[in-house]
């Protein structure tokens, strides 16, 4: 009988670190979709808060901290990362195991901005995008969720299928911002 494996997105791909950027694999955990039924926003607010500790996060936001976070992922829709859901959400929403979907990778280091230029097209600068703030957009050809989680850091939610590309991209602009500072 075949044994099969678990293995992360990112397997023997990451870590890296180039210049003054680090890209790391965030580990495989606990990931659910959590779309509110109609005029159940409050409600499934109030049973995160206190059920996990952080409220549902506004347009654009995320809400928590590290292990347990709640990333605003497109209208009607939030991602919960880390913690199983607890029972008393699904009377508000609609929870969906996203788990072996996504591939969660952290970006950091004083060159992390610069990197991310190069291939984003969202201002990232921490001036404009401050720690909590999240976004839907792309990064070259892949949509991706991207959220700033320290002064420094940001934390990138690609699909498990395009980890070795995300990998790639990121790699190769991490090479070319430590290049360009190296003059």
């Amino acid at each position: 009988m075949a044994e099969l494996l678990a293995k992360s997105p990112c397997d023997r791909l990451l870590p890296l670190s180039i210049g003054d950027a680090r890209l790391s694999e965030v580990d495989m955990t606990v990931l659910t979709s959590l779309a509110p039924y109609n005029g159940k926003e409050e409600g499934l607010s109030d049973a995160l808060k206190a059920a996990h500790g952080m409220e549902l996060p506004a347009v654009n936001r995320a809400t928590g901290k590290e292990g347990a976070r709640a990333i605003w992922f497109g209208r009607g829709h939030t991602l919960l990362v880390g913690p199983a859901p607890d029972a008393s959400l699904a009377e508000h929403a609609a929870l969906t195991d996203q788990s072996d979907a996504w591939s969660i990778v952290r970006l950091e280091g004083d060159d992390a901005e610069d990197v991310l230029a190069r291939l984003v097209p969202v201002d990232l600068r921490q001036a404009q995008f401050k720690r909590g703030h999240t976004s839907r957009t792309q990064l070259q050809h892949m949509t991706i969720s991207i959220t700033r989680v320290s002064d420094t850091a940001f934390l990138i939610i690609a699909f498990r299928s395009m980890a070795k590309t995300l990998v790639h991209d990121l790699e190769t602009a991490m090479k070319g911002v430590a290049a360009r500072r190296a003059g």
